[in-house]
């Protein structure tokens, strides 16, 4: 892993004229750190029970459309509540998390890190990175995590911009 991937995260977000810009160059670091087949942004909604896709790597696949239940969920009490990053090893894994594990699986899916996005004790939202089965490792997860704290401010941001146009 190199310092050039987050400093180049760091001067992107900086220069980010919009939320969505951000979310691409987090996606783009993920990707070179590594490397998947789908990567995702949720928003966490102030309930903290329902998420938002804000950002697909697949949009065709993953639409940025609609808010699905995640809690009171097994997955929900460890990544919303406990705000503890998640590792799926496997399909068996996907199915115990996700109700949409069919099309996950469809996708070529079979492994996944999912990382809370956490500013000042408050959940926002989370960085979802899938890929082949046996693909991502769980010492993936620190390098991931790093890239969180990135992609804080835009999530509130897009928030607060979408809250205002209501």
């Amino acid at each position: 892993m190199s310092i050039d991937i987050f400093a180049r995260l760091a001067r992107e977000t900086a220069a980010a004229a919009t939320p969505q810009q951000a979310f691409v160059a987090a996606e783009t670091a993920v990707r070179a750190l590594t490397g998947f087949r789908l990567f995702t942004i949720l928003f966490v909604t102030r309930s903290g029970e329902e998420v938002e896709r804000v950002h697909s790597s697949d949009p065709a696949a993953y639409t940025l459309t609609g808010r699905k239940r995640m809690g009171p969920t097994p997955w929900g009490a460890h990544v919303l509540e406990a705000q503890q990053p998640w590792f799926g090893a496997d399909a068996a894994a996907m199915e115990w998390a996700f109700p949409d594990h069919a099309l996950i699986a469809s996708l070529g899916c079979g492994s996944c890190i999912n990382i809370p996005v956490v500013s000042m004790r408050q959940l926002i939202g989370t960085l979802n990175v899938l890929d082949g089965p046996g693909v991502l490792r769980e010492d993936q997860i620190p390098a991931i995590q790093a890239v969180a704290p990135a992609i804080a401010l835009p999530l509130l941001r897009m928030a607060e911009l979408e809250g205002a146009s209501r």
